[in-house]
This record gives C-alpha cells, sequence and structure tokens, in this order.
C-alpha cells in the first residue's frame, strides 16, 4: 500500500465536469489500493474574484480579514470533490486548516506551515479519501492564515513531509516542466526529469509550474515530486536529487519574467555603510531586492547602485528611499519596462564558454544588457521588456532546446 499526495491546481477543479474529473482521477488510484489524501487549490479565477471584492471595499484591506476572505476558495474546491467521490461510491471527507489544524507561522498572506495533526486523518485512509485545502492554515493565535500565491503547492509538499507519504504529484494543467513557456515558444519541449536545483532556479526566475518555496522543501527534506496533467495520461516530469540527472547538456532551461523593475541610485555618497543603509529600511518593509550593481565614479566619492525589485513595490521603494535621512544621492532614476531572462543548467558549472554564448547570441539580437547576476548553476540578465521573447528564443535555439 502506498500513501500518496495529489495535489490539484485551480484550472484542475476549475469547473464542475473538472471536478468530476479529478474524482475519477482519485477514485482509480483509491482502487489500485493506495492511500489517497488530495490537496486542492481554489478553482480558478476565484481568488482573483476574492481579492476585487476586497479592493471595492478598501485599497488597503486589513491582511487578518484578507486571509479569512482567501481562505474560502479552497473549502469550496474540498466540499465540491468529496461530494464528487461520495456520488462515485467512494468514502471521502474533507477537513478544513482548523479541523486538523494546520499550524502555521509567520505574518497573515505570507505565512509558512511548520506542523499539523495527522492522527485523525491518518486513521480515517484506512476506510476513504481525505481531502485537504491548500494554501492555508491556522496560527498561534486562532487566526486563519494563507501562505502567499501558489501556496497550496507548499501545502503539498509540507503535508508529504508530516504524513511521510510515499509519493507527491501535482497536477495541473500541463503534462510537465518544460524547457521554457510552451504558450510562447511552441518549439519547448518537456524536460522528463530535472533537479531540485535546477527547478528552485526556474521557479524562482519565472517558470510558473511550480511555487519555489514548495521546491525548496522537497529539496530540504528529500521529498520526489511529479508534475503531472491532469487532462492527460502521459508521464509528467520527475523532480529529485541530482545523482539521477543526465548533465550532458550545459543548460536545462530559460526562463523569464516581466514584474521586474530598475531603480538607479545616482550620486551616492561612497562611505562605508552606505549599502547598509539603502538596502535596510527596505528589507524591513519585506522588499525584495535582487540584482545590485555599484559603479564608483572617476573620483571614488560617489557612487551608482542599481538593483532590481518586483514591479509591485516600485511605488513603495521610491518612497522609502526619498525618506531615507541616511543616505545622500543626486538623482533616483526608475525603470519599470524591463524584463529578467534566464538560463538554468547544473551542467554549467563544468562547461566552459556559456556566459560567452548567452551574451553573444544578445548581441547578435541587438539587444542591450542593463543588469547580470550569476550563479553556478543560473545566468540573469535584465533587458528591455519589448524584447523578452526575442531573446528567450535566440538562448533557446543556441542552447540546442528546440
Amino acid at each position: 500500500m502506498v500513501k500518496k499526495i495529489l495535489k490539484f491546481g485551480g484550472t484542475s477543479v476549475g469547473g464542475i465536469k473538472r471536478i468530476q474529473h479529478v474524482a475519477n482521477i482519485i477514485k482509480k488510484e483509491y482502487n489500485s489500493g493506495n492511500q489517497i489524501i488530495a490537496v486542492v487549490s481554489a478553482m480558478s479565477g476565484k481568488t482573483n474574484e476574492l481579492i476585487d471584492f476586497s479592493k471595492k471595499i478598501s485599497d488597503d484591506f486589513d491582511k487578518r480579514e484578507m486571509d479569512v476572505l482567501l481562505s474560502t476558495g479552497e473549502q469550496i474546491s474540498c466540499a465540491l470533490l468529496a461530494g464528487a467521490l461520495i456520488k462515485l461510491g467512494i468514502n471521502a471527507r474533507s477537513w478544513l486548516n482548523w479541523q486538523i489544524p494546520i499550524l502555521t507561522n509567520g505574518q497573515h498572506t505570507n505565512a509558512r506551515i511548520v506542523n499539523m495533526n495527522t492522527s485523525k486523518i491518518n486513521s480515517f485512509l484506512n476506510n476513504g479519501v481525505a481531502i485537504i485545502p491548500g494554501f492555508q492554515g491556522i496560527s498561534e493565535n486562532g487566526d486563519i492564515t494563507t501562505l502567499g500565491r501558489g501556496g497550496s503547492d507548499a501545502s503539498a509538499v509540507a503535508f508529504a513531509k508530516l504524513f511521510e507519504a510515499d509519493a507527491c504529484e501535482i497536477y495541473t494543467d500541463v503534462d510537465g516542466v518544460y524547457s521554457t513557456d510552451p504558450n510562447k515558444i511552441p518549439v519547448a519541449k518537456k524536460i522528463e526529469k530535472i533537479s531540485f536545483d535546477e527547478m528552485l532556479e526556474l521557479s524562482s526566475l519565472g517558470a510558473k509550474v511550480m511555487q519555489s518555496s514548495a521546491v525548496q522543501t522537497a529539496m530540504m527534506y528529500d521529498i520526489p515530486l511529479e508534475v503531472r496533467s491532469t487532462f492527460t495520461d502521459r508521464n509528467g516530469t520527475k523532480i529529485f536529487e541530482h545523482q539521477n540527472i543526465d548533465y550532458s547538456k550545459s543548460v536545462t532551461g530559460v526562463a523569464y519574467s516581466k514584474d521586474d523593475a530598475k531603480i538607479t541610485l545616482i550620486g551616492v555618497e561612497d562611505r562605508p555603510g552606505v549599502a547598509a543603509n539603502i538596502f535596510e529600511p527596505l528589507n524591513k518593509s519585506q522588499i525584495n531586492v535582487d540584482m545590485v550593481i555599484q559603479n564608483i565614479s572617476s573620483d571614488s566619492k560617489t557612487t551608482d547602485i542599481t538593483f532590481t525589485i518586483k514591479r509591485i513595490d516600485l511605488s513603495k521603494t521610491t518612497e522609502i528611499l526619498k525618506n531615507n535621512q541616511k543616505i545622500k544621492y543626486k538623482d533616483i532614476s526608475c525603470n519599470d519596462k524591463v524584463s529578467k531572462v534566464s538560463i538554468v543548467g547544473a551542467g554549467m558549472v563544468s562547461t566552459p564558454g556559456v556566459t560567452f554564448r548567452m551574451f553573444k547570441a544578445l548581441a547578435e539580437e541587438s539587444i542591450n544588457i542593463i543588469a547580470i547576476s550569476t550563479s553556478e548553476i543560473k545566468l540573469s540578465v535584465i533587458i528591455d521588456e519589448e524584447n523578452t521573447l526575442k531573446a528567450v528564443k535566440k538562448l533557446h535555439t543556441i542552447f540546442d532546446l528546440d
């Protein structure tokens, strides 16, 4: 007997017919003798609808009440899926986060799962299928909390660890992880196997298949994952430790994101501690800073500091910088029409010339590089947003991914 976590995303439960289809997938697994815990997202579009409701009340809707509001989406999916399974003759039951409970810590709208009571559900698995909401939990104060957008992936991986599951399968609307976005680049191909490290980089750099924190948790606790389609029977993409991965190719995938913005502080007084004074208040406001570039002027007295943030944080960031009394600078420049394009591959570590090939390819397309960031298995550049797809297509081709 195998204990499985099956997670179904919003598109998988996006309507009644799709929920009935998911119920049949679960029934097949259950009738094969497996113990099944199904983790569900809200129906596609439901979370956005709830957010729109909150905005009609206030542009600064209270975060505690936002968590209460958003958690209802998964409650609907849980009840409908349990009902569909019961209709098929399967003993099924849904649990809400506070009934288990799923314990979290951290701030509202961005909490993380730390523990849960598994006894009741483990007992039930001997006689039926358990349905659990993703994306949410309950704090030590008894408040409902949510895990951030895409948090159902993080829920599924956390449950796989806590229940000591034998498998964790992520069902979505694509049949695996692709070398780049197949909706934009038709020649993208499915990756059969990928390492945690590569998947973590791809998901954090713009690939939408899995939430990066979920991959990170799976990597920490060595929980093998499989991403597969709800709508086909084809094998998906297996994600696990790097020992079983073929690194004959230097680059595994090309990712991109269009939600970045660039800020340059011009003529910053150059002295010890100035960078800390710039970024400390951003850290306190939970603004994530990505690439950082510093250029020293010829007189060595001033410097220009460029960094990137998420576009949604641009106005908040500029306001913090303008009100920061600890730094002196001549001017501030902002650009929210940029994108980040990245190549990822564990084979890059042992393959010389990857950086040159990437930069040469972009130069051949007359694409200017604004900023650069590197790691052992990743190389990212900031470019003008209008050149995004042209860059992705070129890199996908020159690294033999078509």
